[in-house]
């Protein structure tokens, strides 16, 4: 085996806090590392670390070989690539940047960065925007090559697939777990059980010295009183009531020492913590926002093309009432052109004139930067403190994030905070773009719970087929220029 990569002293401060505090780090050829973490703990520093891109005070990286770095979306600048075999297998025509969708611009730097020879791969977020294809077809490269791979990912089949070992990122520290994502997963579960057993084991065993100790007390109370009845009785007889009250004495004494031994014993259990638990919500509905339409969106014969590019030619579709419909299909096959179309109520579509829709967009949002998080949160919204904080925590806000500014917020975190904002809002109906992509994965199995449990109609657009199995009960597949329900 050979390392290619060895880190000390990894720490990055930020805002007073411990982004990162890592004493020493290795990666080996042979490493598959899947890069876990929550929004905001410090993943895509660490990996800008390990490149040199950025050089924290009394760190030292040091890099044995070549390495190329797949970055997010929205970080990299756009460039010609010159192998046009590899770019038409992963689906990506030789285009203008700024008429590439996001999925296209993902292919092209995954195509950039594969047509290099290096000993090591980092990637940030490399599948999102990537149609199943490419991810299965990114999958198939990734075995295949040959050097270390280190990635950040919240597409847990990806994970599964590609990666041996995970290293979670929690309080800038790495904690290493061996096998894929799945295996991660039940290393965590077993660990949060015998986390939950030993604390039971701690708090019945606290209560039982609690109350041995209470006893002992009482029993030195008792004999107190006894003693104070016989002095009274034998006031008379100062030599049997001095032996007796010798008696009492020593018996009460024990009493009381047996108490402090048992307080002793407490004060010496070793503390454990209750394992934290996510919060539930049940998102209810106001009578005004009620729909009783059993289908609130239907597409009857619609078309849509855009110059010589023809999207869709007299398809049709019907969303259920509370349904959790899914847009599936390849890169450019229109999935945010039929959003946009529902949105707009464009020719052919007709939607319940009672319906109330929200929208969550991929990018493009506006908000007061100054503004907190809870006061942002209560804007429109008909839940309490108590329900919104409890939605937030189930995302991974903790109480110090509540009363944040916007301002100081990842973009993981206001991802997190807009989709909790639309799931509260005063709507009936979800329009949903990628709402999955760049959430860490505590977030986005959360979410995956709160659109199931959603009381409105959702109909949502993603390629995480984890995300698309736990939540969708109905899928609509575009291919060919028409949508064709698959489930």
């Amino acid at each position: 085996m050979e390392l290619l990569i060895k880190g000390k002293n990894i720490c990055v401060e930020y805002t007073g806090c411990d982004i990162l505090d890592i004493e020493e780090l290795e990666i080996y050829d042979y490493d598959r590392i899947g890069l876990v973490g929550a929004n905001g703990a410090g993943k895509s520093t660490l990996l800008k670390v390990l490149l040199g891109e950025l050089t924290p005070p009394g760190c030292e990286v040091n890099r044995f070989g070549e390495f190329t770095y797949i970055p997010q979306v929205d970080e990299v600048s756009l460039q010609k690539e010159k192998d046009f075999a590899l770019i038409g297998k992963l689906g990506v025509n030789q285009l203008e940047a700024q008429t590439m969708s996001g999925g296209e611009e993902t292919r092209l730097k995954i195509a950039q960065a594969l047509s290099k020879q290096a000993h090591g791969i980092l990637a940030d977020e490399p599948t999102s925007h990537l149609d199943r294809e490419g991810v299965d077809f990114l999958i198939g490269q990734l075995k295949y090559f040959s050097g270390a791979l280190l990635v950040i990912s919240h597409d847990r089949y990806f994970l599964d697939e590609v990666v041996d070992k995970i290293w979670e990122l929690k309080e800038g520290k790495i904690t290493e777990y061996w096998g894929n994502y799945s295996d991660y997963l039940r290393q965590k579960e077993e660990k949060h059980r015998n986390q939950a057993l030993k604390y039971q084991q701690f708090i019945t065993e606290r209560k039982r010295l609690e109350k041995a100790a209470e006893e002992k007390r009482s029993q030195a109370h008792k004999i107190d009183q006894k003693a104070k009845g016989a002095a009274k009785k034998n006031k008379s007889k100062s030599g049997g009531r001095l032996a007796h009250q010798k008696t009492i004495g020593s018996k009460q004494k024990k009493m009381h020492n047996a108490a402090k031994s048992i307080e002793h014993r407490m004060a010496a259990l070793e503390n454990r913590e209750a394992p934290k638990n996510i919060p539930r919500i049940h998102f209810r509905q106001s009578k005004a926002l009620e729909l009783h339409n059993p289908y609130p969106i239907m597409g009857t014969e619609i078309n849509k093309k855009f110059g010589d590019k023809v999207l869709f030619e007299s398809t049709s579709f019907r969303i259920p009432l509370g349904a959790k419909v899914a847009l599936t299909g390849g890169n450019g096959t229109g999935k945010t052109t039929l959003i946009q179309m529902i949105l707009n109520g464009e020719e052919g579509i007709l939607i319940s004139p009672k319906a109330k829709i929200g929208y969550f967009a991929q990018n493009g949002y506006k908000y007061n930067h100054n503004q907190k998080v809870m006061e942002f949160m209560q804007e429109n919204c008909d839940y309490n403190v108590s329900e919104i904080r409890s939605v937030l925590a189930s995302m991974g806000f903790e109480h110090k994030d509540i009363i944040k500014s916007l301002s100081v917020l990842s973009g993981g975190e206001m991802i997190k905070l807009l989709l909790a904002k639309m799931l509260m809002g005063r709507y009936n109906v979800l329009l949903m773009d990628e709402p999955s992509n760049f959430l860490d994965l505590p977030s986005l199995e959360a979410l995956e719970i709160m659109m199931r449990e959603y009381a409105g109609t959702i109909v949502f657009i993603t390629h995480d087929k984890r995300f698309l199995d736990n939540v969708a009960d109905r899928i609509y597949e575009i291919q060919d220029k028409r949508l064709n329900l698959i489930q």
